[in-house]
């Protein structure tokens, strides 16, 4: 699975951050039947490239399994060698997202201003990760979209909930990552399929899907 076609399912990113291997297949279990089509390890997690590992072997036909917080070459490298399909940076940096492309990856740089936008989309960037959203916000957001072009899919990232989706998808969001909101450790597995449930269900009422 591509990034264009995980987004026209559901244009959703589950940012698994702090999750072990040993809990991983589970987590990822009630998020895939939930309807995620993407989910991420941040490399900052315990064992990162082990839990995308065990995600890619138990999801990689259902779901665009990948790390978060990528932010050199060399773990571009280590994450396509977990089986990692996408690699989602808090930042822009070309060398990283020249890497994964040049590997086969899907990528998604994080970015804030038009300038580093433009620069993700003139790199191969078919989408970028609004990042940090709640300090740009909807009218930001907005702004941005007045100006991208059109095929360039915009996620924003941090402080999202099913509360603010709908508003984002009218300032012109293609969809959004979403992080302690759906997951922190600790939660239950029940906890976590609750929360699943609600943002597929702003989700799919922001982008007027069935």
């Amino acid at each position: 699975m591509r990034l264009v076609e995980a987004l026209a399912i559901r244009p959703l990113v589950a940012i698994l951050r702090g999750v072990t291997p040993e809990e991983v297949v589970a987590v990822g279990q009630v998020l895939v039947d939930a309807g995620f089509s993407i989910v991420e390890v941040p490399l900052n997690s315990p064992r990162p490239l082990e839990s995308i590992a065990r995600l890619a072997e138990a999801f990689g036909e259902r779901a665009l399994i990948g790390a978060g917080t990528v932010t050199t070459t060399a773990e571009v490298k280590g994450v396509a060698e977990a089986g990692g399909r996408i690699v989602v940076s808090p930042h822009f940096d070309e060398a990283v997202v020249t890497m994964a492309l040049g590997r086969g990856l899907d990528v998604l740089p994080g970015c804030m201003t038009p300038s580093e936008i433009f620069a993700a989309r003139r790199a191969g960037a078919e989408a970028v990760k609004i990042f940090p959203a709640e300090i740009v916000g909807v009218a930001g957001v907005k702004a941005l979209r007045s100006v991208l072009p059109r095929d360039l899919r915009i996620m924003p990232v941090g402080g999202i909930s099913p509360e603010n989706m709908g508003a984002f998808a009218r300032a012109g969001a293609d969809g959004f990552g979403i992080g302690s909101a759906l997951y922190k450790p600790g939660m239950t597995l029940d906890e976590i399929a609750r929360a699943a449930e609600r943002f597929v269900a702003a989700g799919n009422e922001a982008f007027g899907a069935a």
